[in-house]
């Protein structure tokens, strides 16, 4: 029995070395590899495959310097405000969702911040058990601590769901606005961003009222939304 004993402990020793060590060198490659795909990728294939539909997948990376401008901004404006100046938790904005959480509601707030929602589009799942929740913090800890914040906003620009098979932002300005990434305007930056909190729903090439009223937010909120740091510039100034 002892020595079972033994056996098991040393079995999950390992088991936690191999988890940290793989997950380390994941985050540490990414920092430099392009992200070309994602876990959410293969599960949205999955389940096309699975319902009978077309296969549809439309992604090309792209490098943060052949984005607009006007897009981190934008969706910065939309999601995370102070993105530039936390260190991957906006408990602010938390505290403010528990709030507003608390009074009830059928609409449940929540306050991921671009770090968080990197975290999960690189290395996780879609869900909301505590398990993926705590990897979620993890994975945004280390890429705190291991990349820029301009590469978290490039990985995020390029990674991120913005409509139905398309992911990231050359893909999006491609096949809605006929354009490079590049050469997106600032208002086709703010649709985009206005598609976020659902773009398998909501559809920037074919925006409803709804749509264009969360653009019109989004673009008066960008009036207070620095340019976006170059890198090696200080993003905290």
């Amino acid at each position: 029995m002892e020595t079972l004993l033994k056996s098991i402990k040393k079995v999950i020793r390992w088991i936690v070395v191999g988890f940290f060590a793989s997950t380390i060198l994941a985050v540490v490659a990414y920092r430099f590899v392009p992200v070309y795909f994602t876990p959410l990728m293969f599960i949205r294939l999955l389940n096309q495959a699975g319902a009978g539909d077309d296969l549809k997948l439309y992604h090309h990376w792209v490098p943060l310097r052949e984005i607009s401008p006007s897009l981190p901004r934008a969706v910065m404006a939309s999601e995370d405000a102070r993105f530039l100046k936390h260190h991957g938790f906006d408990y602010k904005a938390i505290e403010g969702a528990a709030k507003r959480n608390m009074k009830g509601g059928k609409n449940k707030y929540g306050a991921s911040t671009i770090s968080q929602q990197t975290a999960k589009n690189v290395f996780l799942w879609p869900g909301r058990s505590w398990v993926r929740k705590g990897l979620e913090v993890y994975f945004t800890a280390l890429i705190e601590l291991m990349w820029s914040k301009q590469r978290i906003m490039e990985v995020y620009l390029n990674s991120i769901e913005m409509g139905d098979g398309i992911y990231g932002a050359d893909a999006v300005a491609r096949r809605n606005f006929d354009v490079r990434a590049k050469d997106l305007s600032e208002r086709q930056c703010a649709l985009i961003a206005a598609t976020l909190p659902n773009p398998r729903r909501f559809d920037s090439k074919n925006p409803t009222a709804y749509m264009f009223k969360r653009q019109r937010w989004i673009l008066d909120n960008m009036r207070f939304i620095p340019s976006f740091p170059k890198e090696g510039e200080d993003v905290r100034r």
